[in-house]
């Protein structure tokens, strides 16, 4: 299912909207009836980005969302969260989540998605992933024992429930404040994903400034 979409996406532009109007509920994002926790701090809007290493239209969104991420501003935390769909998706996802508790995530993320995209290395197998890792100050023993370690197996998990009560149908997805869900497809092209993203915090700004 998330390959078939995965795949249908190839034909999308990348011309860019021009955000004339707010964006529309079910036109432009998708609303979920029941909003996901974010796990920010009070006060924090949060986007999450979920993604896949394996996918091109992930890799191809990269450029445009991190120069929009650089830009953000204090009240907005930014988070990735790595589609758990099985097979190369799980293992890019223990990848992530291992990079992550040997605090080299941030410097192997542009360096992996490079590796299978541009260097046609696949970067599933443990022993592979490990050598990948020892690049960058850690020995291949202690990235072998973060892989199959609880913690990371444990955070694969919590990742898959997400996914599924975001209702996610492919990557790559933004979702912001646990709640509006836009993709490739509802955006109308890759690089219009962050700039619908942020008209929506500006939304859930004035929500919060409502409620209050």
């Amino acid at each position: 299912m998330f390959k078939t979409l995965s795949v249908a996406l190839i034909g999308l532009g990348m011309s860019t909207l021009a955000m004339a109007a707010p964006p529309v509920a079910g036109q432009h994002y998708e609303v979920l009836d029941e909003p996901v926790p974010t796990r920010v701090e009070d006060g924090q809007i949060a986007v999450t980005e979920a993604f896949w290493y394996g996918c091109p239209h992930c890799y191809k969104l990269e450029e445009p969302l991190n120069a929009w991420v650089s830009e953000l501003p204090d009240d907005v935390t930014f988070q990735r969260m790595p589609a758990t769909m099985g097979g190369a998706w799980n293992r890019h996802a223990m990848a992530f989540y291992a990079a992550k508790q040997l605090g080299i995530q941030e410097a192997i993320h542009e360096d992996f998605f490079d590796a299978i995209h541009q260097q046609g290395k696949q970067l599933t197998d443990p022993e592979d992933i490990a050598a990948f890792f020892s690049d960058y100050g850690v020995s291949e023993q202690d990235a072998l024992d973060a892989l199959n370690s609880f913690g990371v197996k444990s955070q694969v998990n919590q990742a898959h429930a997400r996914m599924r009560a975001m209702q996610l149908m492919g990557v790559p997805a933004l979702i912001v404040d646990g709640h509006y869900v836009i993709t490739p497809s509802s955006a109308g092209s890759l690089e219009n994903m962050p700039q619908i993203a942020g008209e929506l915090i500006k939304q859930v700004r004035e929500e919060r400034s409502d409620a209050s």
